[in-house]
């Protein structure tokens, strides 16, 4: 078996894009028969590419300023904090509520309505009013009124039991265990950060011409990084009231080691569906980096050794991800068999009589393990390069609206459909014909849910993300139609199906718009939706808890705020649970 390629030869590469492969047109890219299947997308990694990592390179490198200008918190750790953050000549401030729980109130479902911190990124530096009128909203969350220069909504829950041993070892002058940190890494677990003009706030157009967060995604994962630092500062706070005398700061390795949990459910799922145009950028983002690492033709002994490196670093990760879901550890089982024969190989390739080539490692990773292996195996290849790979933005602007070309002939329509979506139209018929799922979006919160077809109802108010079938039906409609009819005079006789014509033209070029899977079929899980999203945020420690809903963690092992400089090495793929060794020292 050899690796699937993209490239102007291949019959992968829709039409359109080889009128715009552009610049990168000579490089060998994966083809997206390989990289767009769900068990694929279930099995990515962040990389050096992830929004998390990119926001923190350009924090450090351009000299971001982030500060607490007022903290006022009681003796329990509730009141306020304000943090300002300076970038660019502009200046955002983030606002964070910290509040008294009961544990019965305490869940991760959205449908909660009280949590143990609120907080919100905003525009400017907030005067008295304002931070009165935060104070009032804030803390309700979606039932709060906020404004469009309130740029993003989000609450955390504290892990109660991390908390409460970190706060008593420090309060008794002495670090926390390491072992307590490996199932759990992170003192605060977020349960929603909403952007882009939910609830009122601002939209992304209005981020546009803001150099600190046009880039996608970034608001969002610049609040999250705030609230890591301040749950590290909320611990200490409570310890030093608690035991003013003995207190002690937490060790420098366990800061940095800390991230922030995320609980993730159905509703980020078809996100990838929705928006093809930044599924592609996304993919293509990572396929290129890939292919600009594949084409180096000297691997020198140095990167050699950090591949090595990184390697043992990922089975040490893998190792430390706990998780109850029947597939998810075994494909972790499987990973921990197969890494040490990846590094094996690796040492082979090296000592052979030709020169290590990449693409030859990646090829037997191909034929050799599963798909688990190879992303960590395309996780490590993207950090070994920073100079090839940092210079792609995966969440650059695009504007990912779908337009109808109505003066398309429908003979062009079907050439396109035929080319570009062979994947749907040649599935198996049991694939084909499988819509044990239907995808709806329930009335309490207006999120997506999934519903089983033949036994729930709904199925009348189903969401359109069943592509293939979709295409499908298109396509037989399409051969009944006269060829030299236009696009117009077809979506006008026959509406239903505007939308996902107007889909396929748009999609022309974009050959990683589309993920290749029946999304109904009843051995579809969502949980490979929301880890591919996740992967591309930059999160780690996939620990799904059902087929709905994961538990994540970002930021874990990034840099912290007195880390940012632009001398800041930029290292914390796979973070690994500090050892005695590592605690560094603990200031008073």
């Amino acid at each position: 078996m050899t690796i699937a390629i993209l490239d102007q030869d291949t019959e992968d590469i829709s039409l359109g894009a080889q009128r715009t492969a552009g610049a990168e047109a000579s490089l060998a890219m994966r083809s997206p028969a390989l990289t767009n299947r769900t068990e694929r997308l279930g099995a990515m990694h962040g990389t050096r590419l992830s929004f998390v990592r990119a926001l923190v390179r350009r924090m450090a490198h351009d000299n971001w300023r982030i500060r607490v200008t007022q903290m006022d918190l009681d003796d329990h750790g509730y009141g306020t904090c304000v943090y300002t953050i300076e970038a660019y000549g502009e200046r955002y401030s983030q606002v964070i509520f910290s509040q008294h729980l009961d544990d019965a109130d305490r869940t991760d479902r959205v449908i909660a309505e009280r949590w143990d911190i609120t907080s919100a990124l905003v525009c400017g530096v907030p005067e008295a009013a304002d931070l009165a009128a935060l104070k009032a909203n804030v803390p309700l969350q979606e039932a709060g009124r906020l404004h469009a220069h309130d740029l993003v909504l989000c609450r955390a829950n504290k892990s109660v039991r991390n908390f409460d041993a970190v706060v008593n070892c420090l309060a008794e002058g002495r670090q926390p265990d390491p072992a307590a940190f490996e199932r759990v890494g992170y003192l605060i677990r977020t349960t929603a950060v909403y952007g882009n003009g939910k609830f009122g706030i601002a939209d992304y157009t209005r981020l546009v011409d803001s150099r600190a967060f046009r880039s996608g995604f970034s608001a969002q994962m610049c609040a999250v990084f705030v609230l890591r630092d301040f749950s590290v500062r909320l611990a200490e706070h409570v310890a030093a009231r608690r035991n003013p005398r003995a207190a002690v700061k937490l060790a420098r390795s366990y800061r940095r080691y800390l991230g922030v949990g995320n609980a993730t459910g159905l509703g980020m799922a078809p996100f990838l569906v929705r928006h093809p145009v930044l599924l592609d950028q996304w993919i293509r983002s990572r396929e290129t980096a890939l292919a600009r690492v594949l084409a180096v033709e000297s691997v020198d002994a140095a990167t050699l050794a950090r591949a090595r490196m990184l390697l043992a670093r990922a089975g040490r990760h893998i190792a430390q991800v706990h998780t109850d879901h029947p597939r998810e550890a075994a494909r972790n089982a499987q990973l921990l068999a197969e890494l040490p024969r990846l590094e094996r190989e690796l040492q082979h390739e090296a000592a052979g009589a030709q020169p290590l080539r990449w693409g030859a490692l990646l090829e037997w990773a191909t034929e050799q393990l599963s798909c688990a292996a190879q992303e960590v195996l395309v996780a490590v290849l993207l950090e070994l390069y920073p100079e090839r790979v940092d210079s792609i933005d995966c969440g650059a602007p695009v504007d990912d609206t779908l337009r109808l070309d109505p003066d398309m002939r429908v003979s062009a329509l079907r050439t396109l459909v035929e080319h570009d979506y062979r994947w749907a139209l040649t599935q198996p018929p049991a694939q084909r014909d499988d819509d044990h799922f239907f995808w709806y979006r329930s009335a309490e919160k207006e999120e997506p849910r999934l519903g089983i077809r033949a036994e729930e109802p709904g199925a009348a108010r189903e969401l359109p993300l069943d592509i293939a079938r979709q295409i499908i039906k298109l396509h037989a409609q399409l051969d009944e139609a006269p060829d030299d009819a236009s696009v117009a005079e077809f979506v006008a006789a026959h509406p239903e199906f505007r939308a996902i014509v107007r889909r396929v033209q748009s999609l022309a070029g974009r050959p990683y718009g589309e993920i290749r899977e029946n999304l109904l079929a009843e051995d579809m899980l969502p949980i490979d939706l929301m880890r591919a999203k996740l992967a591309m945020f930059g999160a780690s420690k996939f620990d799904p808890k059902s087929n709905l809903w994961v538990r994540v963690t970002l930021f874990q092992g990034a840099p912290t705020l007195d880390d940012l400089a632009p001398d800041m090495i930029d290292d914390w793929l796979f973070p690994c649970v500090p050892d005695s060794n590592e605690r560094g020292s603990a200031q008073a």
